[in-house]
């Protein structure tokens, strides 16, 4: 059964997460703070995501993240308090990884953190119409996520 609870969360992107180096450290920063993290690693973008009981710990965590010098370094939600449904941990170190973003996407919703997500990570889908010059032709639409 999914309860509630209120933790501070934090939302990264950057170029690229490739380095198992800088993983290994963001992950013993989250360990040492004891922070649920996630990451969506492999390429381009990266994504980092915390959560913990102190916003202190999460700032610190964001900080030590910032401080490996990842490409293109943002971080589009800053500490703050939310109330997130949890289920129990998502693993037992604390630190898991992804190979997608619409993974890492239903993670969030998981959470119930799906706007925050959306609007953090700046992705909107938008609709672009490919419309045929020729009459007999109809107009099809795709579907394209596109980062603004």
């Amino acid at each position: 059964m999914n309860r509630s609870a209120n933790v501070f969360t934090a939302l990264i992107r950057t170029h690229h997460i490739t380095s198992r180096k800088k993983l290994a450290r963001v992950k013993k920063a989250a360990a040492l703070s004891d922070l649920q993290v996630l990451v969506r690693s492999g390429g381009s973008p990266g994504i980092m995501y915390a959560e913990g009981p102190d916003e202190i710990a999460v700032s610190n965590w964001v900080n030590d993240v910032q401080a490996l010098r990842y490409k293109d370094f943002q971080c589009v939600q800053k500490p703050a308090a939310h109330s997130v449904r949890v289920a129990g941990h998502t693993s037992e170190a604390g630190f898991e990884e992804v190979a997608s973003v619409a993974e890492f996407g239903e993670r969030m919703a998981q959470r119930g953190l799906s706007n925050w997500w959306k609007i953090g990570s700046k992705f909107h889908l938008r609709v672009i119409n490919n419309a045929s010059s020729s009459s007999s032709s109809s107009s099809s639409a795709r579907t394209a996520i596109e980062q603004t």
